[in-house]
């Protein structure tokens, strides 16, 4: 695997030019600017249809658990089948050597929230080495444009209904299809592979011209040879997301501890656990989001360092979409004219889902002393644990702000509980209270008010009403 990504670097001259051509789904070039690289070169011409053998199985609320396979080439499958002409139709493709289990994942989920035609692609035959997946996904792409061209000629289906959601190499397979397709409904990138595909021509991987709609979720977008990454670090959609800056997800293990181990058939399955994480993260968040319409709100921003530092909060005028599911929700005339990428924050176990508040709470009291302060907030959906505020010595008249990312979507601010633990031991006559909080939170950065004039006994919560 090292050696075929590290080559993927390896600039090489000009391509030899071939072409090969097959019945239904057309002729393809081995040419720029698909031969770009050596190992591209050396791997040859996409394999025939037959050789790929692209599947595509179908899921419905009449059959949850057991497929139907039907195929465009004989086109009564599809008519004795439980597709659904009326229903909106969603296809997730996986990308090398997919076991296929986030697509069945997937499905199970759907159906319980729609009821549409849910179909798994299955092109694993063309897909089991990198190399050569890179370029069979041409053909498995043009199979799963002629697809959709035969429903719209023997079944009046527009494509317009039709919903591509690809991970890694299977972003780009959706985006080849997108290309010979045109009015296709939308597409979702989940991870798009990187290697081979950095800074490549629209022609080659996933770009916004592909459908009406493309958003795209970045979770380890790198460059492998320097920095350790699956996914592409190009923006590819019409709305970029990137979740906790898109590079590497919390709970996933780095790479450069393992090394000083010097055990390296360990590092080789860390290796392996390192890039089914991160690379994975994009899948189970959209997994995730598809239950939680309200999950998942991304902030327009320039860079996620000036996101951390709360440059981009709250949503602007035209408002923040929501990563995920729902991001079509979100209308792309809205956008301002530049590109902006979206940026959030996830926690490292699911649920990942995240809601952000700025909090700012001025300190009341008799004199500094060394503590710890914390919030809790609730709301009329629910209520956080303890937000620590701030640390180490706290001064009466002095207001502290933080930016917080809360695991509850409280709803509407409805109350604020302070709590101040003490660093110091034995008994102290000091004191603390809050005078006033103030939280902006939510997609529309409401303010919530609250303010207290009493000063509580250390240790001990102090519940503050709305001024």
């Amino acid at each position: 695997m090292f050696g075929i990504w590290i080559a993927s670097f390896l600039f090489f001259g000009t391509s030899a030019g071939k072409e090969v051509c097959y019945e239904r789904v057309g002729c393809f070039k081995d040419g720029l600017p698909w031969t770009g690289t050596l190992s591209r070169q050396l791997a040859g011409l996409p394999w025939s249809p037959e050789e790929i053998n692209t599947r595509f199985l179908l899921y419905t609320r009449r059959n949850p658990k057991a497929y139907q396979e039907i195929s465009a080439v004989n086109h009564l499958t599809i008519q004795a089948s439980y597709f659904g002409t009326d229903k909106v139709t969603r296809i997730n493709i996986p990308g090398w050597n997919s076991d296929g289990k986030w697509q069945q994942d997937i499905c199970n989920v759907l159906l319980k929230v729609e009821d549409v035609n849910c179909i798994n692609l299955n092109w694993i035959n063309g897909s089991l080495e990198y190399i050569h997946a890179v370029n069979n996904l041409r053909v498995a792409g043009a199979e799963v444009a002629y697809f959709i061209d035969v429903l719209m000629k023997k079944f009046g289906y527009p494509p317009s209904k039709v919903h591509l959601i690809g991970h890694s190499l299977g972003a780009h397979l959706a985006g080849e299809a997108g290309s010979r397709t045109p009015g296709l409904g939308r597409i979702t990138g989940l991870d798009p592979a990187g290697p081979y595909f950095h800074n490549t021509p629209h022609e080659v991987r996933l770009d916004p011209s592909d459908a009406n709609f493309v958003d795209v979720i970045h979770t380890n977008a790198l460059r492998f040879f320097f920095e350790f990454g699956a996914g592409t670090i190009n923006a590819c959609g019409h709305l970029d997301f990137y979740p906790n800056g898109g590079k590497h997800m919390p709970g996933c293990k780095d790479l450069i501890t393992p090394l000083f181990k010097f055990d390296f058939n360990a590092y080789k399955e860390e290796v392996s656990s390192f890039f089914d994480c991160n690379h994975a993260r994009s899948h189970r968040f959209y997994m995730e989001s598809i239950l939680n319409p309200d999950a998942f709100i991304a902030y327009p921003c320039r860079s996620y360092e000036s996101f951390k530092a709360g440059d981009c909060f709250h949503c602007p005028e035209e408002g923040c979409p929501t990563m995920g599911h729902f991001a079509d929700r979100f209308h792309l005339k809205n956008r301002k004219p530049n590109r902006a990428y979206y940026f959030l924050n996830t926690g490292a176990l699911s649920p990942f889902a995240r809601w952000r508040h700025k909090l700012s709470v001025k300190l009341a009291g008799n004199n500094a002393t060394q503590g710890s302060l914390f919030l809790r907030v609730g709301g009329t959906a629910g209520r956080t644990g303890e937000l620590e505020m701030a640390s180490g010595t706290l001064k009466p008249g002095m207001t502290y702000t933080r930016l917080i990312d809360a695991d509850v979507n409280v709803g509407n601010i409805t109350s604020i509980e302070f709590i101040w633990k003490k660093h110091s031991f034995g008994h102290s006559w000091n004191k603390l209270g809050a005078e006033m909080v103030i939280d902006v939170s939510g997609k529309y950065g409401y303010e919530s008010i609250f303010c207290s004039q009493d000063i509580t006994e250390p240790n001990i919560a102090q519940i503050l009403k709305p001024c």
